[in-house]
């Protein structure tokens, strides 16, 4: 593989080996250290930026031995993003990256409706330092959560972390765990819940099950019932799909209180305890929380678990249900695997 930086990108040159053929092209992409994403390959390919054998083609081909990949890598500019000051509550940073703990109510990243009061306008505004892999509109974002979803995400700093830890999440080696509260007692105490999701074909709001939509799994746990009709459930994500957590709980019969989009409404009703549907009408959000996140750290290897508390508006749920408090304050723990 040969490296050759200008002005405006590097120019990668690849030779597929054995090891590579018979592969996706984007597939095989993400195997390079400064892509280490298949989403990342695509961005590149579908801008016009990978040539194999002088010719621009589609994700989807299939490599073969001996085929020569021109690719022209951006190299990192500077973003036209306005700061936005707004108060980030960052439980752990060093140089290689950030935690932060995203509330409920503010958007990611800049898009429509939201070109400046979002996540990444905040970061902006509380530091300079954050890695711009290939899409300046998103510095430092290596995963996302929904604007109504709080908890915790790794934000890179760097471009070396956030190829290391990105490709971590490709690979399915993180630790993501959610806890929400959902309508219902759940006929198994465990289970993992499967479908392909995409976008719903009429409601451009919500995500659906079909039959080719992208392969999604979420894991779960039943940590307690309460029997006016609501479940603590514990939740771990094997894909993140959008609303991935949402549509599988709702699909399976168990919407997360207070999410208007995927039939909470519905089901409040039937409740037992007034006083309980009385706070989840005055609830401003659904109550999906992503409460521990974990990797390999970029630099030390070491694998480190950052844990978030409950956030305040679900307290008054969670204290009326007596469900668990798990973490009074945020931890950060450090591991040799």
């Amino acid at each position: 593989m040969e490296n050759k930086p200008s002005q405006d990108f590097e120019h990668v040159v690849l030779t597929i080996s054995n090891d590579l053929a018979e592969q996706r092209i984007d597939k095989a992409l993400a195997s390079i250290p400064q892509i280490a994403t298949r989403s990342q390959a695509s961005r590149l390919i579908q801008s016009g930026r990978v040539r194999i054998n002088d010719r621009v083609l589609k994700p989807s081909y299939h490599t073969k031995v001996g085929d020569r990949i021109d690719i022209d890598i951006p190299l990192t500019t500077t973003s036209e993003l306005v700061p936005y000051e707004f108060p980030l509550t960052v439980p752990y940073e060093d140089e290689a990256f950030l935690i932060v703990d995203k509330p409920a109510g503010l958007v990611v990243h800049p898009a429509c409706g939201h070109p400046q009061d979002t996540l990444v306008n905040a970061l902006l505004y509380y530091t300079k330092d954050l890695s711009l892999g290939f899409n300046e509109q998103r510095p430092g974002l290596v995963h996302r959560i929904d604007k109504d979803t709080s908890g915790l995400l790794v934000v890179a700093k760097t471009e070396e972390a956030h190829r290391a830890i990105a490709l971590q999440f490709q690979k399915k080696t993180t630790h993501r765990l959610y806890r929400a509260i959902a309508f219902g007692k759940f006929a198994a105490e465990s289970g993992a819940i499967r479908s392909n999701l995409k976008r719903h074909p009429l409601d451009r709001k919500r995500v659906a099950s079909s039959d080719d939509g992208r392969p999604a799994v979420t894991h779960y746990n039943i940590v307690s019932f309460h029997p006016s009709g609501v479940s603590l459930v514990e939740l771990r994500l094997e894909t993140g799909r959008t609303h991935q957590i949402r549509v599988h709980l709702s699909e399976k019969g168990h919407p997360i209180i207070g999410d208007h989009i995927y039939g909470a409404d519905k089901r409040l009703k039937s409740l037992k305890s007034p006083s309980l549907r009385k706070l989840i009408e005055e609830m401003p959000r659904f109550a999906l929380h992503a409460m521990e996140l974990g990797f390999l750290h970029p630099t030390s290897k070491k694998f480190m678990k950052f844990a978030a508390p409950w956030p305040q508006d679900l307290l008054p749920i969670i204290e009326h249900c007596d469900f668990p408090r798990y973490h009074e304050s945020y931890e950060t723990t450090v591991g040799d695997s």
